[in-house]
C-alpha cells in the first residue's frame, strides 16, 4: 500500500468523522451519524494496520504486527462484551472508563516515543536528538493524557457509587490550600515540560508525567455528583487533545484530525452544559467546579413540610382527562429502567387523542444526552422529544406535567431565589403547568442538595414509589 493511498484513506476516515459529528447533532440523524463514525473508525484502524505492516516489512521484520493484531483482538473483544453488557444507567461510567483508556494510551505512546524515537520515525537513528517541536508535542500529549486518565478514574468511581474509598464518593473532597496546591503543581508541570522541550532531559519528562497523574486526581475530587455531566464532557475534550498532541509527534494526520474533532466538540459541549447549569467554564477547567453546590445543606437538615400525595390511579385519572401532557424524565427513570413502560403509557395516551411531549434538560441524567439515548432505546418517536429551549414556552399552556425522577432541573428556586446555589440556572419550567405530577422514591433532595419548591405547590401531587412500578400501575389504570 503506497503512502499516497494511506493518506487518501485517512482523509476519507476524517470526512466520515466530521459527518458523524454532524449526524449526532440531531436525534433524527443520529443513526446515520453513528454509521459514519463506525465506517470512519474501521477505515482508520485497517489503514493503520496496513501502514504498520508496510513499515515492518521495510525494516525486514514483521514480528511486531502480531502484537498489534493481538491488541486489536483483545481490545475489540473487551469493547464488544462491555457494550453488550452495560446497562443504560451505567453508560456514564463506561464513557469515563473509555476516556481513561484514551488518556493512558496517549501516555504510553509518548513514553515509547521518548525512549525509542527512531522506532516511530521521529528521528533517523537512535543517536539523533528528538527535535524541540516534537518534544513540545510529546510533553503536551503525555501531560494531558495523564490528567485525563487519573481524572477519569476518579469520575468513574464517583459515578458508579460502589466504592467506599473517600475519593470515589459523590460528595466533593476539599481541604485547605487545595487550589494553591493545584496551581503549584500546574506551574511545576509547565516548567518541567519546557525544561524537557529545550533540553531533552528524561528526568524532567518522567517527573512531569507523574505530577500530571496527581493533578488529574486533585482537579476532579472537589467536584460533586451534581456536576458530573460536565466533568464527563470535559474529560472527553481532554482525551481528544491528548490524542491530537500525540498525532503531531507521530506525524499521523488521522490522530490529529480525530483528536481535534473530539477535543473541540467536547470543549464546546462543556461550555453549553456550563451555561445550562449556570456555572463558570473556567472553573471547570481549573477544577474548582461544583464548589457552590457543596455549600448547600444536607438533605437530612431540611425542614419537614407537608406535601400533597396520591396514588398511581390518581395520576392516571389526571393524565387520561388532560388534552396535553409533557413528560420530564430524570435519572430516577433510568435507575428504574422504566423507559419501555413509559413508552407504552405514552402510546395509550396518544391513542386517546392526548398530545404527549417529552422535555429534555441539557444536563438531565448523568452525562450529556443520557435521557435522549434512554428514550431512543425505548423507540420513543423523535418528533415527541424536545430540548429545553424549544419546549419551555409550552408549559404555561399544558394541562399536566409528569416529572419522573427529576429534581434540580425543575426546581423553581433557580428562577425565584437569587440566593440559591442554582440561581440563574436554566430549568424546565414545569411549575407553570396547570397540574404537576411528580414521581420520586422519597422526598430526598437532588444532586445539588436543595429542597424543591415545586413539590410543595398546591398544583403538585407526589406519587412515591419506584418509577417502573408507578408507570406500570398507571398503564393498568389507563387501560
Amino acid at each position: 500500500m503506497s503512502m499516497n493511498l494511506i493518506t487518501l484513506l485517512y482523509l476519507v476516515a476524517s470526512v466520515c468523522f466530521i459527518q458523524a459529528l454532524k449526524g449526532l447533532s440531531h436525534p433524527t440523524s443520529s443513526q446515520r451519524g453513528n454509521l459514519f463514525g463506525m465506517v470512519g473508525m474501521t477505515i482508520a484502524v485497517l489503514t493503520t494496520v496496513a501502514l504498520i505492516y508496510k513499515l515492518a516489512a521495510q525494516a525486514g521484520s514483521s514480528a511486531g504486527i502480531g502484537y498489534v493484531l493481538v491488541g486489536l483482538l483483545a481490545g475489540g473483544s473487551a469493547g464488544t462484551i462491555m457494550a453488550k453488557r452495560v446497562e443504560m444507567t451505567k453508560m456514564p461510567e463506561l464513557v469515563a472508563f473509555m476516556h481513561s483508556m484514551i488518556g493512558l494510551a496517549a501516555v504510553f505512546i509518548a513514553i515509547a516515543a521518548v525512549v525509542e524515537p527512531q522506532s516511530l520515525g521521529i528521528v533517523a537513528t537512535i543517536t539523533d536528538p528528538i527535535p524541540a517541536g516534537n518534544r513540545l508535542e510529546l510533553f503536551l500529549g503525555a501531560a494531558i493524557g495523564a490528567i485525563t486518565f487519573s481524572g477519569s478514574v476518579i469520575a468513574f468511581g464517583k459515578l458508579s457509587g460502589k466504592y467506599k474509598f473517600r475519593l470515589f464518593q459523590g460528595a466533593p473532597v476539599r481541604f485547605n490550600g487545595q487550589h494553591q496546591i493545584n496551581l503549584v503543581l500546574g506551574l511545576a508541570i509547565l516548567a518541567l515540560g519546557l525544561a524537557y522541550t529545550f533540553t531533552g532531559n528524561l528526568s524532567a519528562f518522567a517527573l512531569l508525567v507523574a505530577l500530571a497523574f496527581v493533578i488529574g486526581v486533585l482537579i476532579i475530587i472537589p467536584i460533586g455528583g451534581a456536576d458530573m455531566p460536565v466533568v464527563v464532557s470535559m474529560l472527553n475534550s481532554y482525551s481528544g487533545w491528548a490524542a491530537a498532541g500525540i498525532g503531531f509527534s507521530l506525524n499521523n494526520s488521522m490522530l490529529i484530525v480525530a483528536g481535534s474533532l473530539v477535543g473541540s466538540s467536547g470543549a464546546i459541549l462543556s461550555y453549553i452544559m456550563c451555561k445550562a447549569m449556570n456555572r463558570s467554564f473556567f472553573n471547570v477547567i481549573l477544577g474548582g467546579f461544583g464548589a457552590e453546590a457543596g455549600a448547600t445543606a444536607a438533605a437530612g437538615s431540611q425542614e419537614q413540610r407537608p406535601v400533597k400525595s396520591g396514588s398511581a390511579d390518581d395520576a392516571a385519572f389526571m393524565l387520561s382527562n388532560a388534552d396535553s401532557v409533557i413528560i420530564v424524565p430524570g435519572y430516577g427513570l433510568a435507575v428504574a429502567r422504566a423507559q419501555h413502560a413509559l413508552m407504552e403509557l405514552t402510546e395509550k395516551l396518544t391513542h386517546r387523542g392526548i398530545t404527549v411531549k417529552y422535555a429534555i434538560h441539557p444536563v438531565a441524567g448523568r452525562m450529556p444526552g443520557h435521557m435522549n439515548v434512554l428514550l431512543a432505546e425505548a423507540e420513543v418517536p423523535y418528533d415527541q422529544v424536545f430540548e429545553m429551549d424549544d419546549i419551555n414556552a409550552e408549559f404555561g399552556q399544558t394541562d399536566v406535567v409528569l416529572v419522573l425522577g427529576a429534581n434540580d432541573v425543575v426546581n423553581p428556586a433557580a428562577k425565584t431565589d437569587p440566593h440559591s446555589p442554582i440561581a440563574g440556572m436554566p430549568i424546565l419550567e414545569a411549575y407553570k403547568a396547570r397540574t404537576v405530577i411528580v414521581n420520586k422514591r422519597s422526598m430526598a433532595s437532588g444532586y445539588a442538595g436543595l429542597d424543591n419548591e415545586l413539590f410543595y405547590m398546591d398544583k403538585s401531587m407526589m406519587v412515591f414509589d419506584d418509577a417502573k412500578k408507578v408507570i406500570e400501575d398507571m398503564l393498568k389504570a389507563v387501560e
